[in-house]
């Protein structure tokens, strides 16, 4: 525990000296409106509450998985990434503290979106099950750390790691259904979305602010903690045995 908070008190003094990786507070809601629009001229007002809701999902996976790969980059290009590494704390502890800081702007993103939503926009964002919001909201956070921590990973070894958080970014936006819901997604591309944490928690997200009773709130909760486990896991082992691989050879610093 040591290692993962003097990486999150360390991802905070960066924002400090660079609030330019804030810079999704100023898109989301420019996005919320975009979305609103399109949603409203198409005649589907039922999913404006939706629309508002994805800006802020954009903005914590920005700041989680390209946050992420800026700290190994940003390591890489200092010179410190070999120091890092070769410090007796634990290096995947040190980069989860790193990412876990990344996700508390989602917050404010979350804020943003919902007041501009609510009073600019006039959408109906109203939390009416406080419970299953609250709960999916926080463990939406704890996936997102655990998922930014196993591409992190993947990182390690990618030379140009931008260019594959670029990649996969809108893929996961589509298979998360924070924009439009999985249900309106191709029959053969549902199954796929089961596997994304995102798309549970966004239908959590949207059923807190609907009127209607939300359907099976335990079972989305446990598999958002469930997968964000799953990638916590699989992040730390992976990450471990890459840095294990790349100490023997000497390699960490030509990758």
């Amino acid at each position: 525990m040591g290692a993962v908070r003097a990486g999150f008190l360390l991802q905070l003094r960066f924002y400090r000296h660079y609030p330019d990786l804030l810079v999704p507070l100023l898109t989301a809601p420019l996005y919320s409106g975009i979305f609103t629009m399109i949603m409203s001229y198409n005649g589907r007002t039922d999913l404006a509450g939706a629309a508002s809701l994805a800006p802020f999902y954009m903005s914590l996976w920005w700041f989680a998985l390209f946050s992420g790969g800026w700290i190994i980059q940003t390591d890489r290009w200092e010179g410190t990434l070999e120091y890092v590494v070769a410090a007796p704390a634990d290096f995947a502890a040190v980069v989860f503290g790193r990412i876990g800081a990344t996700t508390l702007p989602g917050f404010a993103a979350f804020a943003e979106t919902w007041l501009f939503a609510r009073y600019v926009l006039g959408s109906d964002v109203t939390v009416r099950h406080w419970g299953v919001f609250l709960g999916s909201f926080a463990l939406t956070l704890l996936a997102m750390a655990a998922t930014a921590l196993l591409m992190a990973a993947a990182f390690v070894l990618a030379r140009n790691a931008v260019t594959l958080s670029n990649s996969i970014s809108f893929p996961f936006y589509v298979l998360g259904g924070i924009l439009v819901p999985v249900a309106l997604l191709p029959g053969w591309l549902q199954p796929l979305s089961k596997a994304v944490f995102l798309s549970w928690s966004a239908d959590l997200l949207r059923a807190g602010i609907a009127t209607a009773p939300v359907p099976h709130p335990i079972r989305g909760m446990v598999m958002i903690a469930l997968l964000g486990a799953v990638a916590l896991a699989a992040g730390h082992t992976l990450l471990r045995r890459i840095l294990g691989q790349v100490r023997s050879t000497g390699e960490l610093g030509l990758r």
